[in-house]
């Protein structure tokens, strides 16, 4: 069921749900996660069996924020050993907010949301709901939720309580907590290896991350014994039409071919492509359903998943999408669209 986050009760009892060991459809600003507690291999379990998601593929922790300046008291619940400065600077820098660090994990400590691995990717959310049942959760012994998020492995991740419903229905409690501001996952960052290794791109860019912690960050590919992750795989992020990338002349040309083709559509059958782009196209067929999108990163990665989840809804069976400018502030939206191209 989706409950309103404001209602009266509403994030006590979502509390209660994770320290019972249930699952909960829980909004934050980057994505809507599916959570449970972190330290319950048993309630992290239903997390893998809900989503369809590979056992060995880790979870995200998500814990309530510390006091200014100080690393929040469920990093230590979780983490040990970590390289202090930097670490800590980023964490004073991006929580809350959408950075995941992956730190060195506590022994006997959410082995089943690392999927077995030494390491453990912890975040601090942004998101006031979040933060609510985070700490209300607390009170109540739960350290930390693991949250990845809360639509079926591999598919289009959700950022309306809508979206989690439609994935799950009952009997899933989900707060709604409106729709997600930034849109696409966190940003990921590894540091057992001494030195911040890009994972994953997100709402956090490079330039912020090496500007903040003074140190040159490294991509995944240029060190080894590269920690799994979440989100990292090649193929991710899809709907159930094929998504490809072109650049905006392919588009229209391929537009221009569709045209000239004699259009034996009935009335009332799905359109065959969808295209979002920021390049105005044109066409005369008409089973081609055009969407824009926006020429502002951070606006497109607000609204990316959604637009791919309603663009599914009309039983398109291709999905064309004008590849994004190859820019920084365009990684994390890049990154989301060749992964669901992939798959």
């Amino acid at each position: 069921m989706v409950l309103d986050a404001a209602a009266p009760g509403a994030i006590e009892r979502a509390a209660q749900a994770l320290a019972d060991g249930e699952l909960l459809g829980l909004p934050t600003e980057t994505v809507y996660g599916l959570a449970a507690d972190a330290g319950s291999d048993a309630a992290v379990a239903k997390i893998y069996a809900a989503k369809g998601r590979p056992s060995d593929h880790p979870l995200i922790v998500h814990v309530a924020p510390g006091e200014p300046g100080r690393m929040p008291a469920g990093v230590a619940a979780f983490a040990q050993d970590w390289p202090a400065c930097w670490v800590e600077t980023l964490a004073q820098r991006f929580w809350p907010g959408p950075l995941t660090l992956i730190l060195p994990r506590r022994a006997g400590r959410a082995e089943a949301a690392a999927a077995g691995q030494a390491s453990v990717g912890l975040r601090c959310p942004a998101h006031p709901v979040a933060q609510a049942v985070l700490r209300a959760a607390a009170r109540r012994g739960v350290a930390g939720v693991a949250a990845p998020s809360a639509n079926r492995f591999g598919r289009v991740s959700p950022t309306t309580a809508a979206h989690v419903a439609a994935e799950f229905g009952e009997p899933l409690l989900v707060l709604d907590g409106g729709p997600c501001a930034v849109g696409i996952e966190s940003t990921i960052v590894d540091a057992t290896r001494g030195v911040p290794v890009l994972l994953r791109p997100g709402g956090i860019g490079r330039a912020e991350i090496e500007q903040a912690c003074g140190l040159p960050v490294r991509a995944r590919d240029e060190l080894a014994a590269d920690p799994r992750a979440s989100g990292t795989l090649a193929a991710h992020y899809a709907p159930q039409a094929r998504v490809r990338l072109m650049a905006a002349p392919a588009l229209q040309a391929a537009l221009d071919v569709l045209g000239a083709e004699p259009d034996a559509a009935a009335p009332g059958d799905p359109p065959a492509v969808a295209v979002y782009a920021r390049t105005p196209l044109r066409t005369p067929a008409r089973r081609v359903r055009l969407h824009p999108m926006p020429g502002d990163a951070a606006a497109c990665a607000r609204e990316l998943f959604a637009v791919l989840r309603a663009l599914d809804a009309t039983g398109v069976r291709l999905i064309w999408v004008e590849t994004p400018p190859d820019a920084p502030a365009w990684d994390g939206v890049r990154d989301r669209l060749q992964r669901a191209a992939a798959a």
